[in-house]
């Protein structure tokens, strides 16, 4: 049933691939922990640092290095948020210079209707490839999508600047370049003929896998589900969503069925990360629904890619496949993936008291079909 697992023929760019790659993930762990990171091109680049994870050294370095005001960039959704324009995107407003640490790091709190101060009118908005890829970082590193950017002072010494091809790429760059890093049976209670398979991003990140039961025949369409992972629902039991029993329920229909392949991405929280998705829970509890609580944060509400899905399949042999989603925009995000999708196969799920409005929620606001 399986192509060759391997990753047969390794293009000649991989060693720029791995070495842009190692370069945004230096990047991301510099913004986890509070550091600045300069990004851009020649003398266009940029000092950025995430307002979530902002200290006072951080600050008064940034403040040290340039002579020109500091900004705060955000996401439209972000901006938004916080009763700022215009809708474009990135949003700027400029940082009043006795703007405290403390008051700046609120910015990023999930609700921050006090927390303006910090922040000179007017906003506008940036065509700059450089601000467009800080932000891009902050999400890839699980954080509110707000930096601060500093230019630096004219004259002043210049390390290396991570360029914002490379930020825009590595979501690619890791969905695309997959290696095959295990492979075991895994008897499950729903399935006992089911093999497990892992494939590591060269990007870096966790794993994602595909969970195949029997001997799929990839010469008629396979029956699939793609499923991104979720750690509430999937592995504690949470009832405010309906994850882990449709990961449940996809296995057993894939079990009656004879033989099909969940594919199980890390993409938490519709790709918005774990932390950020007990945050969007937070405001949900406040009374904002799943979507608004997401763009509340800075978010879209759907930040979920599917390229690693389609090159999983394809590496599994998969061309033509039978979806099991309720989700037809699942199906429209295939398309050019090299891979078909035949038909859509409902799987629908009973409600509970505690996610009835979510469900509601995805019918009404984004097209599900159940």
């Amino acid at each position: 049933m399986m192509a060759s697992m391997a990753l047969s023929s390794p293009p000649p760019e991989l060693p720029d691939i791995a070495a842009r790659s190692e370069a945004v993930r230096r990047a991301l762990e510099s913004l986890r922990r509070g550091a600045p990171v300069a990004i851009g091109d020649g003398d266009g680049a940029i000092s950025v640092a995430a307002v979530e994870t902002l200290g006072e050294a951080t600050l008064a370095g940034m403040r040290a290095s340039t002579s020109g005001p500091i900004e705060v960039a955000m996401t439209p959704p972000r901006a938004g948020a916080l009763g700022l324009g215009p809708e474009r995107s990135p949003v700027l407003a400029f940082l009043r210079p006795a703007a405290s640490c403390a008051d700046i790091v609120a910015l990023a709190q999930p609700i921050a209707a006090e927390a303006l101060g910090p922040l000179e009118q007017p906003t506008r908005d940036s065509a700059d490839p450089a601000v467009a890829a800080a932000l891009d970082l902050a999400k890839l590193a699980g954080l509110i999508p707000m930096v601060l950017v500093a230019r630096p002072a004219s004259g002043a010494p210049r390390g290396t600047a991570l360029p914002a091809a490379a930020v825009s790429r590595f979501a690619e760059d890791s969905a695309r370049w997959l290696t095959e890093v295990a492979a075991t049976r895994l008897p499950l209670a729903d399935a006992e003929d089911t093999r497990l398979f892992a494939f590591r991003p060269w990007g870096g990140g966790a794993e994602h896998l595909a969970i195949v039961v029997g001997t799929p025949d990839v010469s008629q369409p396979v029956l699939i589900r793609i499923h991104s992972s979720c750690f509430t629902g999937d592995l504690i039991g949470s009832l405010r969503c309906d994850c882990g029993d449709q990961l449940r329920g996809a296995i057993r229909a894939i079990a009656d069925r004879g033989a099909g392949v969940v594919v199980y991405l890390q993409q938490e929280g519709r790709g918005i990360g774990l932390v950020n998705k007990l945050r969007a829970y937070a405001l949900q509890d406040e009374g904002f629904d799943t979507i608004d609580a997401n763009t509340h944060l800075g978010f879209e509400p759907d930040e979920r890619s599917y390229v690693a899905a389609g090159e999983i399949l394809r590496r599994l042999g998969i061309r033509r496949i039978r979806m099991l989603t309720n989700n037809p925009g699942k199906r429209a995000a295939m398309d050019g993936f090299g891979v078909e999708v035949v038909d859509r196969v409902p799987l629908v799920i009973a409600a509970n008291p505690h996610n009835a409005a979510y469900l509601r929620t995805k019918e009404l606001r984004d097209g599900h079909k159940f």
